[in-house]
Parts: C-alpha cells; structure tokens; sequence
C-alpha cells in the first residue's frame, strides 16, 4: 500500500479513536444531543480537510502543520462545545493527545522490529488505543468529579500532557528515522513520566474528592443538627403555650361556671369551645413517628410557611425503614431546600409544596412544586444546576440512589418540577 494511503488511514483511525476519549472525558453543552450532533460536525469537517491537505502537499508536510490545521482547531471546537470551557476542556483534549502519542509509538516501533508484517503498526495502534481506552474508562468518574469541583490550576495541569505530546512528536520528526533506538528509548521516557505525573495527580485529585466529602458530610451534619434544633424550640414553644392556658383554665372553668349559673348555657359552651380550640392549635406537630425525619419535616415546612409557601404533606412512615433514616433525612432535606429555593422565584400565590411519602409496601416519595424556569438534564436524567458550586444536593440524591439501587426520577412538565424516588 501506499505509503500516504497508508498513513492518512492510521490517522483517520487514530482521530475515530481520539474522538471517542474527547466524548469519554469531556461533558457537552445542553441539550446535550444537538452540542454531540455539532461536535462530531466539526470533527468530521476536519478530518475531511486533513486528507485533502495530505493529498495536495503529501503526509509529510502534513504532519509537519497538523498542529496548526487539526490540534488547534479541534481544541478551539470542543471548548465551543463543552460544558466547561477553557483549560479543563484543553486538559481534556490533551489527555487524548498523550493517548494518541502513546498508540502511535507502539505501533512504530512493532513495525521497526518486524519491518515485514504487513498493517502491523496500525494493528497494533489499534489494540494500544482499546487497551487505553479501558483504563481512561476506569478513571473517567473520578476525572469528572474534579472537572465540576476543581475551580483553579488547570493551566498548570495542561502543561503535562502538552509538553509530553509536543516533545514526542519534535523527537519523532526530527530523530526517530536516523536513528529509532534512542529516539524510542527518550520518546517511552517522556511517556512514562508523564504517566507518573497522572498518577500523582489522580492522588491529588482523589484527595481532593475525600476532601469535599467530608466538607459536604460537615454540611450536611450541620443541616441535620439545625433541623433537630429547631424541632426543640418549636415543642419547648408549645410546653409553654400549653402549660399557660393550664394554669389559666382555672378561671375560665369559673367563668364558664358563673354563666351556667346565671342561665346562660349556651355561651358557656360558646366560651368552652373557644378555649379548646386554642388549646388544640397548641399541640405537638409530629409529620411522622422516626424522629430526625420529623424533625427535617418540621423545619422545612415551618421555613415554607414562613415563605407564604402552601404546604401539602400526605406522609405515611413508620419507624422500621428500608434504609439509614440519617441517610433519607438527607435526601429529603436536599429536595425540600430546592423546592423551597425554586418557590422563592415565584410570586406568593403560586408558591406551594407537595409532599407525598409512603414507606409500605416499598419506600415511595414524591415532592413537586411550580417551576417556571427551563431545567436541563445530563444523560443520566439528573438536573444540571446552571451556576458553578450548585447541584450538590440533585448529586447527594443520586449518590443515595446509587448506594441503595433506589430509581429516582427528576422531570419538568406542564410548569412543575416533580422528583419520584422508589425504593
């Protein structure tokens, strides 16, 4: 085959694969569908003009450019496209350069020693790139929680996987046909080292990932410890109500008395009955028996009543429950501060709340509430908040799905947000 032929074949290879990291790694505009639909646009479009390039000037002088005519390009177009913009975009697409560094050496230097096997450096460009693609798969999670958590350093971080790339190709242009050996030899060295280099921060990122959880484990601590407190002062408020219409019920029994007395029945029991009903709007609120879930019901819904937020709670839990009542307390103090937040956006007479939560035969909890604004969704149905440093509470949920294997659905229809979680 062609020697060009040959090799504008590897690099439409490699780009296929290159592609598939970049969608692997990075996190797409929303509507997530049209901004994919877009970005495979664009890197079609300049994989297209690259084989034209390489068929007018020849792969050489190809390669010799493509940083101008393909790598920038195709990073300016996936930054258009990400969620993320900017260096942690660019780290991304450099992670896949490193990938596509690595494949391609393997591939020379298996057709350097076995110079007679046809389509061998390809073939095994191939296999280096599914082999790579697993361990990027591995770590991909991890890598996307840092993305959305880690705000700063991303210009340093993209200095390793660019340099390490850069250097391979200037070692490979310029050294490897006159002499392979050493030229293999430095370029594995730069690869190695920057392999270490990804796992010292893949350390710092998963210390950084314990960090936030712990911070979100305090967060969420205090959240519970601020629900039960509240809890306290509303039932020490109501021993106090209570223990002083005891003391005056008393004079009310006299008075109540002195009507009887004088005849006059029916306003006794007139004045009977008002004393009642003071006495009944006195009691203890209890929303369910388990106590911390009480105790997030409570102050939750006294925040939405004190909001002008119409609350309708229809809740049916009893004290054996499927899982760590601390965990649900949280799940529920989540959705019940965004129902909150999102109500604050409307005027009063629209806000409400509706809360409905059975535990028997299965754990089901459904809380919606009026949403007038546009909620885009990522591809596992989960809502994406539109600010940096939200979304931690739709994330706790989904973690609380996950570790349980409850089904939780988030939809935004006919003006509402409803959450629907099944356990």
């Amino acid at each position: 085959m062609d020697s060009d032929l040959y090799q504008t074949l590897s690099m439409i290879v490699t780009q296929i694969f290159l592609g598939i990291y970049v969608v692997t790694l990075v996190e797409l505009r929303q509507p997530k569908r049209v901004w994919l639909l877009r970005w495979i646009a664009m890197a079609v479009g300049l994989v297209v003009l690259q084989v034209a390039l390489i068929a007018l000037a020849g792969f050489k002088t190809f390669s010799q450019y493509q940083m101008l005519t393909l790598v920038t390009p195709y990073t300016l177009g996936t930054v258009w496209c990400s969620r993320y913009r900017k260096m942690r975009t660019v780290f991304s697409v450099a992670n896949s350069a490193y990938v596509g560094c690595v494949a391609a050496l393997n591939g020379f230097v298996a057709q350097m020693i076995f110079p007679t096997v046809p389509f061998l450096s390809l073939s095994v460009r191939i296999i280096s790139m599914i082999l790579l693609y697993l361990v990027l798969k591995r770590f991909g999670q991890t890598y996307r929680q840092m993305v959305r958590q880690l705000d700063s350093g991303w210009t340093l971080i993209c200095l390793i996987p660019i340099t390490t790339a850069e250097l391979t190709l200037y070692i490979y242009h310029t050294y490897f046909y006159a002499d392979p050996f050493p030229a293999s030899v430095t370029m594995y060295g730069l690869l190695v080292v920057c392999a270490c280099a990804y796992y010292l921060m893949y350390l710092f990122f998963e210390r950084v990932a314990k960090e936030n959880q712990a911070q979100h484990i305090a967060y969420l601590s205090s959240l519970q410890l601020s629900a039960l407190q509240s809890r306290m002062d509303a039932v020490k408020a109501t021993e106090n109500t209570i223990r002083t219409e005891r003391h005056n019920l008393r004079h009310r029994l006299q008075i109540a008395a002195e009507m009887v007395a004088q005849g006059d029945k029916a306003a006794a029991l007139d004045f009977l009955s008002a004393a009642q009903k003071k006495l009944d709007d006195q009691k203890e609120m209890h929303w369910c028996r388990p106590p911390v879930l009480d105790a997030v019901f409570t102050s939750y819904f006294d925040q939405a009543q004190r909001q002008e937020i119409q609350v309708t709670a229809r809740l049916s839990l009893s004290s054996d429950l499927p899982v760590d009542e601390n965990e649900l307390a949280i799940v529920l103090a989540n959705a019940l501060e965004n129902a909150i937040y999102a109500n604050m956006k409307l005027p009063s007479e629209r806000r409400e709340i509706y809360c409905r939560i059975v535990s028997t035969p299965s754990l089901m909890m459904e809380i919606s509430n009026p949403c007038d604004e546009k909620v885009a969704f990522d591809d596992h149905g989960i809502p994406v908040a539109r600010q940096q440093g939200h979304g931690l509470g739709m994330q706790s949920i989904s973690n609380f799905c996950g570790k349980h294997g409850a089904t939780c659905q988030f939809e935004h229809t006919d003006g509402r947000f409803r959450m629907t979680l099944v356990l």
